[in-house]
């Protein structure tokens, strides 16, 4: 598949970009429940544009773009609206040591969730979609500028917020 997603019809594109669609998407909504629904009414737009999606110079931004936008309205629909959950809130979890990184990659992306829309999509896109700072700007409409200083306040945020306690 190319990089950009030009030449490939609805289903190839879904599923080469599925997997990354998913991991976006649950960087950027707090329920993996919602993340699968909004990937979802995304893919369902795509199929009805597809014409003019697969027409675009690159198929893989525009969806970026699509999944950005119909997750920052989800949250904006006040009856979904939720409140932050801090990592600190979260139940505390009795796990074997080798389970260890997946509940620190599930209080990450609790983290990253609490993250200001801008700074959590900036996130998402260059460290779970791995996209570099000019493609993400492309995608959100920013300047590269304003991708590396949301990039960098939101990392400084996820810092704090994954500071663990120190002992005494």
């Amino acid at each position: 598949m190319r990089a950009d997603g030009r030449g490939l019809d609805y289903e190839e594109f879904v599923a080469a970009r599925g997997p990354a669609l998913q991991r976006l998407a649950r960087g950027l909504l707090r329920n993996p429940a919602d993340a699968e629904d909004v990937v979802q009414d995304v893919l369902a737009k795509a199929l009805l544009k597809w014409g003019r999606i697969s027409g675009a110079d690159d198929p893989v931004a525009y969806v970026n773009r699509m999944l950005v936008n119909e997750s920052t309205s989800f949250w904006r629909r006040a009856v979904r609206r939720e409140d932050s959950t801090a990592p600190e809130d979260l139940p505390a979890t009795a796990a074997a040591d080798a389970h260890q990184r997946f509940l620190d990659r599930d209080a990450l992306l609790a983290a990253v969730r609490t993250l200001p829309g801008k700074q959590r999509s900036v996130v998402a896109l260059r460290y779970l979609d791995e996209m570099e700072d000019e493609r993400i700007a492309d995608v959100l409409d920013m300047s590269v500028g304003a991708v590396r200083v949301n990039a960098s306040r939101g990392l400084a945020k996820l810092r704090e917020a994954m500071r663990l306690p120190v002992e005494v």
